[in-house]
């Protein structure tokens, strides 16, 4: 059974370990957020200091918001999202669950609270949250959503519906579940109303219809995709579609040589190449490139490394 066809296979035994790792949270060694499908101990990121001053005085600052309003869901949801900026994933998880609880009908903590099982690895939790803030949104007029970390030009590039259709592809996807990822994606699609949008959204449909033997659907997904795309923050993805249709060769695009520090991007590039190796049937250079992803741990909350240890965890049990 080679890489491209153990997908499916792995997704019962990948839901069985992460839905375990997700029970016994509360037993983790102190300072120990999640165990990744490798078996390793996944730390919150170390920040610079003058990053962590910073966000701690927004976390604080959320907090002083959400004493003044208690009743307030939005002063709830900065808090929650103030502690994912500074790793502490559990801990957003538990005031994004307490949101549930108070604010039954608001779909925006449930796009939270999945986008944080993701995270800690807890892929049937979140696809659940996801599902069941779709059931929310149906129907329902859109609205965009304010960036927690700003991009340069301050203008937000993503949505309420686009966040849940999004983020339940990734969750379906990195289970090997791509009929349901593919679902969602197309969803999204439907939401995905700027570049940005545009490039996040037809990458991983790309992979995912590649990933299931449709070239010629995954072909007609870089149809719109032009050169000159007004990219804010999505560059890597641009760059990866742009390399999908030919334009890019993989080697101008791979910069990653090991060890801890990387950048999101990186990571995010990483996996791309290694994923486009990997429906390419070249085995071996996609099997490096994931390795190499995972050998660091300071992005281990990226979505690129999190696809990468999905793959690794596939291939002979993960095997290093």
């Amino acid at each position: 059974m080679n890489w491209l066809t153990k997908g499916v296979a792995f997704a019962a035994g990948a839901a069985l370990f992460v839905a375990c790792a997700a029970d016994t949270g509360g037993d983790l060694p102190p300072g120990v957020e999640a165990i990744s499908l490798l078996g390793d101990t996944l730390r919150a990121p170390e920040l610079p200091d003058s990053l962590l001053h910073a966000r701690e005085g927004q976390l604080a600052e959320a907090r002083a918001a959400l004493q003044r309003e208690p009743g307030s869901a939005d002063a709830l949801i900065w808090v929650g999202r103030r502690l994912a900026y500074l790793g502490r994933y559990r801990e957003a998880v538990t005031t994004f669950s307490d949101g549930i609880e108070r604010f039954t009908d608001d779909p925006r903590f449930y796009r939270h609270r999945g986008h944080r099982h993701i995270t800690l690895r807890r892929f049937d939790l979140a696809v659940q949250d996801f599902e069941r803030g779709a059931d929310f949104i149906a129907g329902e007029p859109d609205e965009v959503e304010p960036d927690g970390q700003p991009n340069p030009r301050g203008i937000p590039t993503s949505t309420l519906q686009f966040n849940i259709w999004y983020h339940l592809g990734l969750a379906y996807y990195v289970q090997g579940d791509f009929e349901n990822a593919l679902r969602a994606y197309r969803e999204c699609l439907a939401v995905s109303k700027n570049p940005d949008a545009l490039a996040a959204t037809s990458h991983w449909l790309y992979m995912t219809l590649r990933r299931m033997g449709r070239t010629d659907e995954a072909a007609r997904v870089l149809e719109p995709i032009t050169v000159d795309m007004a990219i804010i923050e999505n560059t890597a993805y641009h760059r990866l579609l742009l390399m999908y249709k030919g334009l890019l060769p993989p080697d101008s695009l791979y910069r990653i040589a090991g060890g801890e520090e990387v950048s999101l991007e990186d990571v995010t590039t990483a996996y791309g190449v290694g994923n486009w190796h990997l429906y390419n049937e070249h085995a071996a250079e996609a099997e490096q490139a994931f390795r190499t992803i995972v050998a660091g741990r300071s992005q281990w909350a990226a979505f690129g490394y999190i696809a990468a240890e999905a793959e690794l965890a596939r291939s002979d049990g993960g095997a290093r």
